[in-house]
């Protein structure tokens, strides 16, 4: 199975979806990558924080697909925000992976307390000039984050990568990162461990279309523009992640899915402008 490409505004193509790797580490999560590569997962999304890079790597290079064949995506930690630490994380997380360069690379949150986000946009673009990252992007950045940083250097990330469930649609934020031409991706766009799948229009929807509640809620992302990036250890799951290319919703499903929307969604209250990165 292969996804669908999708065009970026710097040119660039990514997967309609992709493979999030939050919490597969070690040993076991090398046999859960390499199986979800054999599956035909081309787009891989870590992060420096994730403690993962290495066996993301080495997943890629036992697979025997080319190297040209996969998107790798990876973020820039918080205490790395200064413009040189940047760069040196930039070139450090290659060197976990084992990679010449990214095909994209975010800034894993604005962190604006700290008010260094600028200097991490900058450093993402001259290691993008350097050759070391294909597309560059943010995660987690509300709309005057992203207004600053253009304004600032003239740039606009491809892609944000923010917090969208059925319990938090965010309706407005996926329509601000359009308005920019930035493309949206979904972190835990299945609502980690939420009872979003067992939603009554979700079970119903499952029913009529004859594929898992998990598939709905994907297809609900992929209907609405965003590139969902689910993440399973369950080899079956990662396979029926990826087999939602052969149905569609119409437009009163998706929006009696946006309805299950909760005003307190967000799956560890994580606001973006207070949220201080693991720490």
């Amino acid at each position: 199975m292969k996804a669908p490409l999708i065009t970026l505004n710097d040119g660039n193509l990514r997967p309609a979806i992709g493979m999030g790797t939050f919490q597969i580490r070690g040993g076991e999560g090398l046999n859960q990558l390499q199986a979800a590569l054999a599956d035909g997962y081309r787009l891989i999304d870590s992060s420096t924080n994730y403690d993962n890079e290495g066996i993301v790597g080495e997943a890629i290079r036992r697979s025997g697909v080319p190297r040209s064949e996969f998107y790798v995506s990876s973020k820039l930690p918080g205490k790395y925000h200064a413009y040189d630490e940047a760069l040196t994380s930039i070139q450090e997380s290659l060197a976990r992976m084992g990679l010449d360069y990214f095909d994209a690379f975010l800034i894993h949150w604005p962190l604006p307390k700290r008010g260094k986000y600028v200097e991490a946009w900058k450093a993402l673009i001259t290691a993008q000039k350097l050759g070391l990252i294909r597309t560059i992007g943010v995660s987690n950045f509300e709309p005057e984050h992203l207004d600053t940083i253009i304004e600032e250097t003239g740039v606009t990330p491809a892609l944000n990568q923010i917090e969208i469930h059925p319990y938090w649609v965010q309706e407005d934020r996926v329509a601000e990162n359009q308005k920019r031409g930035i493309q949206t991706e979904a972190w835990s766009p299945l609502g980690r461990g939420s009872n979003a799948i067992k939603e009554d229009i979700i079970q119903s929807l499952a029913e009529k279309y004859q594929k898992s509640a998990g598939q709905i809620i994907l297809r609900w992302h992929v209907e609405r523009g965003i590139l969902p990036l689910p993440k399973s250890r369950n080899l079956a799951h990662q396979r029926e992640n990826l087999a939602i290319f052969d149905f569609a919703l119409t437009e009163d499903e998706v929006k009696q899915i946006n309805g299950l929307n909760k005003a307190d969604g967000r799956i560890d209250g994580q606001d973006p402008n207070e949220y201080e990165e693991f720490e």
